[in-house]
């Protein structure tokens, strides 16, 4: 750790002369401050008419806008424990009609979001108990009434600003609900983001309380941002990645638009501006993402890589964005409004491929991503991850990979299983322990995921493991972790090294030093490719869409090929239709050394 602490310093000294200019800021506060001050509009559309992904994201905001003018305001209704849907709601329905009020002036925009915001103030809470649903509807309609701010009545006004603070702030004061203080997650990220916009909001009102809460949110929020050091790589993975981020990022803009200056340089946080560089290395040639944790593929749309690209001046980060400006999709990011003012001041909108086809990182999880290729869609792409199942988030997934190749992924991760799904029905998701109800989800365990078991016991969680040694060379980009901290009692060593070859094909490699005591070995691979095992010559044939992979297995051992049924026995488990574990199994014998080498080798089409 003691690595990190200068950066931790440098951050705190700008947040600390932040501080001493309080007072003078919010006392000179004019509406609209918050992301875009008065007369920013013009820039945005200055810069709109040279690129045309702007151009794309404001045309979808507009026209969701003008949908979101006849649906019926939104209703206090909880899902289980949560009332997240209607807050994430109506922070895309505020934000977007915002938006469209303010750059272009017309007066229905502002009076739909009034009544949005009336609604949602007029709710009796906004479920302390699950925080991120206050965080989120705090942003939404702080956001609302600084930007409608001139448009409002003095009694919405005085209504929507008190609901900020009794529904918003004054509970995240409570020591009941404000945890996520001293966390290191995505919601000490997304809680404070939230608070610190209701804070500005409001702190023409109530300047003590507003300079209180903004010191207290970008000191807590150094938290979670020490948890991107030292390479970038995100310890929930990439969809987590997306949210907590994202409202790190909003937390940053606004601060740095409240007071007027750079709070956070580049320099002061290197690990949170090199994990962009992760983000677009995490997305394969399908557009598919390495899934690992509680991920989704495909993923949900993300644009806070704007910010990232704007910081840096690096249009290589924009690779992925720029090709996925499907509406259908983006229309469901509700902070799509702040991805058009991150775009302001680009210098040019197309983007460029990035220089490396290999990425490595270290931290919580280290993972490693290589390819053959940026451009071509039928590149080999692998992407390796080691770590602990105590990660937020985490599975016992540690040595599991994803590969593609011929443009289908053929290695998979299921990802995460609705949480509400299981929570309805009983499981405590979120408790981690070796012997947690958690490790029994068909989904999370390594007897599901493109790893090993021995004697089909379960991955240690205790267990934390790094990537030791590595290669970018292009003849064999590699990556090796020692394994064995996560089987622990079971082997004596596992050391796996997943291999990109010649730009021809994949080899992961295990080498395995068993206890004195006869063990079972099972490799496991989880593909939605249909398999044909071959045992005459140890191999098995994937083929889907028409193409085909070959995957070959060397080892001196005595291995018999298997598949295995993805279809729980446990009602709480989800359905995993078109898909297939398949891999092998071994007796290896007491106090042995073996080695396995699996190979994937793409068959021409």
């Amino acid at each position: 750790m003691k690595k990190y602490i200068p950066v931790i310093l440098l951050l705190i000294s700008f947040h600390l002369s932040a501080q001493s200019n309080f007072t003078n800021d919010s006392a000179l506060l004019v509406h609209p401050s918050l992301l875009l001050k008065s007369g920013d509009e013009l820039l945005i559309r200055q810069t709109m008419k040279s690129s045309p992904t702007m151009t794309t994201y404001h045309d979808i905001v507009i026209s969701e806008s003008d949908k979101m003018l006849t649906l019926p305001c939104l209703n206090y209704v909880k899902i289980g424990k949560r009332l997240l849907d209607v807050s994430r709601e109506c922070l895309r329905r505020v934000f977007y009609l915002s938006y469209s009020y303010r750059i272009t002036g017309d007066e229905k925009y502002a009076k739909r979001a009034e009544n949005e915001m009336l609604a949602v103030c007029s709710f009796t809470d906004w479920n302390p108990s699950h925080f991120l649903d206050v965080a989120e509807m705090t942003m939404a309609v702080s956001i609302g009434y600084d930007w409608t701010y001139n448009y409002l009545s003095v009694s919405s006004r005085d209504m929507i600003s008190k609901a900020i603070i009794s529904h918003g702030i004054l509970p995240s004061m409570d020591s009941r609900y404000n945890s996520w203080l001293t966390g290191k997650n995505n919601w000490n990220q997304v809680c404070n983001a939230g608070i610190m916009f209701g804070a500005i909001a409001v702190s023409d009102r109530e300047p003590e309380l507003s300079k209180k809460i903004i010191d207290r949110s970008l000191k807590s929020v150094l938290n979670s941002m020490s948890e991107y050091e030292p390479d970038g790589t995100y310890p929930e993975g990439f969809n987590y990645w997306s949210y907590g981020t994202s409202f790190n990022v909003m937390l940053i803009s606004a601060a740095e638009k409240f007071f007027g200056k750079e709070l956070f340089p580049a320099r002061a946080m290197p690990g949170f501006i090199r994990s962009a560089s992760y983000t677009v290395n995490m997305v394969g040639p399908t557009g598919g993402v390495f899934n690992y944790s509680d991920g989704d593929n495909p993923p949900e749309p993300n644009s806070t890589i704007f910010w990232f690209a704007n910081k840096t001046k690096d249009s290589g980060l924009l690779w992925n964005v720029n090709k996925s400006t499907d509406s259908q999709h983006l229309k469901y990011d509700r902070l799509l409004p702040a991805a058009i003012i991150w775009q302001s001041g680009l210098s040019k909108d197309a983007s460029v491929p990035p220089l490396s086809k290999f990425w490595i990182g270290q931290g919580i999880n280290p993972v490693c991503l290589m390819r053959t290729s940026w451009t071509d869609k039928n590149a080999i792409y692998l992407g390796f991850k080691a770590g602990t199942p105590t990660a937020s988030h985490g599975h016992m997934d540690v040595g599991s990979f994803v590969m593609e190749a011929n443009g289908e992924r053929w290695a998979s991760d299921f990802g995460k299983q609705d949480y509400e799904s299981l929570e309805s029905k009983g499981i405590d998701v979120w408790n981690g322990g070796q012997y947690a109800q958690r490790w029994k989800i068909f989904r999370y365990n390594n007897l599901a995921h493109n790893t090993l078991s021995f004697n089909d016991s379960l991955q240690q969680v205790t267990g934390k493991c790094k990537i030791e040694s590595w290669s970018d060379n292009p003849a064999s980009m590699f990556a090796t972790s020692d394994i064995t901290s996560v089987y622990a009692g079971q082997v004596k060593k596992a050391i796996r090294t997943a291999s990109l070859i010649d730009n021809s094909y994949v080899s992961i490699k295990d080498e395995i030093e068993t206890l004195p005591a006869s063990t079972k070995v099972r490799w496991t691979l989880l593909t939605e490719a249909l398999p044909t095992l071959n045992p005459s010559d140890n191999t098995i044939e994937l083929s889907k869409n028409g193409k085909k992979l070959r995957i070959k297995i060397k080892s001196t051992a005595k291995i018999v090929l298997k598949t295995w049924s993805t279809t729980s026995t446990n009602a709480y488990d989800a359905l995993n239709p078109g898909t297939f574990l398949v891999g092998f199994e071994t007796q290896l014998s007491k106090s042995s050394k073996t080695t396995f080498e699996v190979l994937f080798i793409p068959q021409n089409k």
